[in-house]
């Protein structure tokens, strides 16, 4: 029988199996991944938190150092988990996989090939940083931003991101008609006075608040990227109470915006600050600190990295 495994990335928590020599079809089925991530009866780790906001399977890669399969508690798939990517490379790491390379973890998970790399490590802590896909897909949705970063995001800026019921308003922007079919995530952000970005994450799949969301943070930093460089809707603007002002513009990009460069995707058109030097924000989730780094190019959002903690829980 597979041994099973715990682990939180900023509080996202996952069980986590190794399937790499032994047979783990039977934690594929939706019923089966449903029972073990149910907050009330589902598996019990050693600190006491029962249930999961997913499962991950770690499987062997001809191409990679290993491959990672991410699932929903519903049994859904096919998508990027930002924090569930942090927790796999520390599960590696604990599984005495070593990068190929010596020293960069080489994936491949649902949307793509990522790289993992260990910063730091504090007994079961371990800082991690990845590498997500380019981003290319983003434009003016709601009162808010649509980005995918390897999973479907809707961003809303508002003036205190503590102060919103995440419940009931991510749940109607999660099944609102304009992301149909799939849905989307939904994020709430405000800014602290430092210029850190405060997020709080309603999943699809989960169906509720988590206490953070690593695809939805990285959203919500380009969100805000592409909110401050002057090109955002006004009707954004106008939700978040006017915070995008010209001193939260200068904080965290290191260079002036200068020319933007139009993109068009779904039949929407933004438009793309021309490219800078690196750009980085720190990200306040729930209880844990986070940062995300990116580069602009010409039309997409790239050289994207999520750095935070990484917990195994025993």
């Amino acid at each position: 029988m597979a041994q099973l495994h715990k682990y939180s990335g900023a509080g996202n928590d996952f069980v986590v199996l190794d399937g790499r020599t032994e047979d783990v079809s039977a934690f594929r089925d939706p019923s089966r991944i449903a029972e073990l991530c149910d907050r009330e009866r589902g598996f019990a780790a050693a600190d006491g938190r029962i249930g999961a906001d997913g499962l991950m399977i770690l499987t062997a890669d001809a191409d990679y150092d290993f491959r990672m399969e991410f699932y929903n508690p519903d049994g859904s798939g096919g998508m990027m988990c930002g924090n569930g990517g942090r927790c796999i490379v520390a599960f590696a790491d604990a599984l005495g996989i070593r990068p190929a390379d010596g020293r960069v973890y080489r994936f491949v998970a649902a949307d793509g090939a990522h790289t993992g790399e260990i910063l730091a490590r504090a007994g079961d802590c371990k800082t991690v940083r990845i590498r997500m896909i380019d981003v290319k897909t983003f434009y003016p949705a709601l009162d808010g931003w649509f980005v995918d970063t390897g999973t479907r995001h809707f961003v809303r800026f508002v003036p205190d991101a503590e102060a919103v019921d995440v419940e009931a308003e991510g749940r109607a922007a999660r099944w609102d008609p304009v992301f149909a079919s799939v849905g989307a995530n939904a994020n709430f952000v405000s800014v602290d006075p430092d210029g850190t970005l405060r997020v709080r994450t309603f999943e699809k799949g989960v169906e509720g608040e988590t206490l953070a969301c690593g695809t939805g943070i990285t959203a919500a930093a380009i969100a805000f990227c592409l909110e401050s460089s002057g090109q955002a809707a006004e009707s954004s603007r106008r939700a978040a109470g006017n915070y995008f002002s010209d001193k939260f513009a200068e904080k965290p990009i290191s260079a002036p915006l200068s020319a933007a460069c139009p993109v068009r995707e779904n039949g929407s058109e933004t438009a793309l600050p021309a490219p800078l030097c690196g750009i980085r924000y720190e990200i306040q989730a729930r209880i844990a600190r986070l940062a995300v780094e990116f580069r602009l190019g010409e039309d997409c959002f790239t050289d994207v990295y999520l750095t935070g903690p990484a917990d195994e829980i025993r």
